[in-house]
């Protein structure tokens, strides 16, 4: 899917997008994401506010998937009313976008099919507590109890952009939830459960008490995704790695991390640092990339001055991948293209 989005949007990007936008909501209604989620996927897809009113509720969502309050000033620049469900979306007129209209219908059509088998209670984000590290661990657990889930089993965070694809779809909890990286579509499967899809991250298996730490690690696991491999990115394969790469993602300044991003403004840096990492010798590296050994000792004595220690030596090496992983976590372009850029 995502290779067909590639080439449809290099010959027509207004075709491209309308896929995606019903990719997307085909996806969410296949893994039971509530309203409010298909309302802040709207709003991501749009790059605006959008709502929805429906059977006496009212619903407005901010392009970061956070929940507003009605706003009677606010301008609708597109909106779309059948069946006693009326969708918007918020914003200046001469902002309106080719695909705005598809865009509504299929938020309608996505809230009207919810709306026949939604009960009356207001709605819960219980998922999106169940990541929160900022949450105390009884309310936490109260949404576990609420969603049914067991304390006696692990459970994994899955964490995709709105328009991955799913081959195997996640059995489990679904929610449009708002993050750093903006609305991901976030799932809760049982600690053996593999699902496919792409591009996804999947993080480690924790206790319901420690599924902030298997929301951390699988945004690392989606980071490492490179968008093209038809599978998900797994938490497992970093092994303690991956709450390391959490961790150090999180601060604003890595020494090693920095050099490694100046080796990656050279055309060569990044797939020799790649290469090295997942090889043994230089010259297993070399024929990886293709190059002489000769030129391959070059490049490695140009690394050695710009990291200023040597990348194959062991502790070099062990250096260099950390630092290389996790400047691949924080300049991920992976998840780019969850919303549309507002005009």
């Amino acid at each position: 899917m995502q290779e067909l989005l590639g080439r449809i949007h290099s010959l027509d990007p207004h075709a491209s997008e309308s896929i995606r936008i019903i990719a997307c909501f085909d996806e969410l209604m296949a893994g039971g994401v509530s309203i409010h989620g298909l309302v802040a996927a709207a709003a991501a897809l749009s790059g605006s506010t959008a709502g929805a009113e429906y059977s006496g509720r009212f619903m407005r969502v901010a392009r970061s998937g956070e929940a507003l309050v009605a706003d009677q000033t606010a301008h609708v620049r597109r909106a779309h009313d059948d069946d006693g469900v009326r969708v918007w979306i918020e914003g200046d007129e001469d902002a309106v976008r080719l695909n705005d209209d598809l865009l509504l219908e299929r938020l309608s059509l996505a809230v009207r099919m919810r709306r026949d088998h939604a009960d009356r209670t207001p709605p819960r984000r219980d998922l999106a507590l169940l990541i929160d590290p900022t949450v105390p661990e009884p309310d936490r657990l109260e949404a576990a109890s609420r969603l049914r889930l067991s304390s006696e089993e692990t459970f994994r965070v899955v964490l995709a952009p709105l328009f991955a694809s799913w081959k195997t779809h996640p059995r489990g909890p679904e929610d449009v939830v708002p993050t750093a990286s903006g609305p991901l579509h976030v799932a809760l499967i049982r600690g053996s459960d593999r699902p496919e899809g792409t591009p996804a991250g999947i993080g480690v298996a924790t206790p319901l008490r420690d599924l902030p730490t298997s929301f951390r690690t699988a945004m690392v696991a989606v980071r490492l995704h490179d968008g093209r491999s038809v599978e998900a990115s797994h938490a497992d394969d970093l092994g303690g790695l991956a709450v390391t790469l959490a961790d150090l993602a999180q601060q604003s300044g890595h020494e090693d991390r920095d050099r490694i991003t100046s080796v990656t403004a050279h055309s060569w840096g990044a797939s020799t640092l790649d290469a090295i990492i997942r090889t043994t010798t230089m010259r297993e590296a070399a024929r990886v990339l293709g190059i002489h050994p000769s030129t391959m000792a070059a490049r490695v004595d140009s690394l050695t001055a710009a990291l200023g220690f040597d990348p194959m030596t062991g502790l070099g090496r062990t250096r260099m991948g950390i630092g290389f992983l996790l400047w691949r976590v924080q300049s991920s372009t992976v998840l780019d293209a969850v919303t549309v850029p507002a005009d």
